[in-house]
């Protein structure tokens, strides 16, 4: 079985791998329902969707009137002002087939006009607050892609109390020595706040070449369970941090296996090895 560790300070022990549900967004019920199956067989009591992640909460719904209990649910929305996040919500949890959500994520907020709306009087945070008065939703958190998201979600934390952040974290982000400074500053400040710290893009090889994709990732991922057992343990041998899994049902039970076989974390000279024999390359460019 996965690791538990608290989740920031909302109480909930989640398994230090969450499902990352983007992988959901393209897929059949029938493959969906067989991803449930292999998340109890793992233990993993985290889920993590989003609107905008094709039908992924759609897939989901069926399975909340069984196991609604055994899941923190989280969602996102990615719209910017008050009226429209609001909107968004309330689909979500229609789709998703619950009267309320753990967690409630402003999505990819990293843009600097995307947060003014966001959080101006009449903007997604708000939203987001109002859900949380209504007890549609317990916990609100943020997101974040790209070079900017550490420094974006301090600036987040300046202006609110949010549970959580979510963002890239991988063995070349930390080779690159201003994002690893802004990604352990952000680090800092979430474990002095008690802020959960997800991350993602973990499991990244680099940007995909100029081949066919094999794979629903927008990057390409490793594939061997020898170098998803490094990456893997990489991320969750940092004490409370989280790994979202990779967007692809075929992954996922790699993934999941190098997590419940986790021991201790790799060595930077393990990690050196694996980026120098899988030519591993930043997905992000500064």
């Amino acid at each position: 079985m996965i690791r538990k560790q608290f989740f920031g300070s909302t109480g909930h022990k989640s398994t230090a791998t969450l499902f990352g549900a983007a992988a959901l967004g393209n897929v059949s019920q029938e493959v969906a329902d067989d991803v449930l199956k292999l998340l109890l067989e793992h233990g993993v009591n985290h889920i993590d969707t989003a609107a905008s992640y094709g039908d992924s909460e759609l897939r989901i719904g069926p399975w909340m009137g069984e196991h609604r209990e055994k899941f923190f649910l989280a969602t996102k929305t990615g719209e910017r002002t008050y009226t429209a996040a609001k909107k968004e919500f309330n689909n979500s949890l229609k789709r998703l087939q619950v009267g309320s959500v753990d967690l409630l994520q402003l999505h990819n907020l990293v843009h600097p006009d995307d947060w003014d709306t966001a959080m101006d009087d009449e903007g997604a945070l708000k939203a987001a607050v109002e859900a949380r008065d209504q007890g549609l939703v317990k916990f609100i958190g943020v997101t974040g892609h790209g070079l900017l998201a550490p420094t974006m979600h301090k600036r987040s934390l300046e202006r609110f109390e949010f549970d959580s952040v979510l963002t890239p974290w991988n063995y070349p982000l930390y080779r690159n020595a201003r994002y690893r400074k802004e990604f352990e500053e952000l680090v800092k400040i979430c474990k002095d706040r008690g802020v959960a710290v997800q991350t993602i893009k973990s499991v990244t090889k680099g940007p995909w070449a100029e081949k066919p994709r094999t794979r629903r990732t927008w990057y390409e991922p490793l594939e061997a369970q020898e170098d998803l057992d490094l990456a893997v343990s990489w991320i969750i041998g940092q004490e409370g941090i989280f790994l979202n899994t990779a967007g692809d049902v075929d992954l996922l039970p790699r993934v999941l296996d190098a997590a419940s076989r986790h021991k201790e974390r790799p060595s930077d000279s393990d990690m050196d090895g694996l980026v120098e024999a899988r030519k591993m390359t930043p997905l992000f460019v500064s």
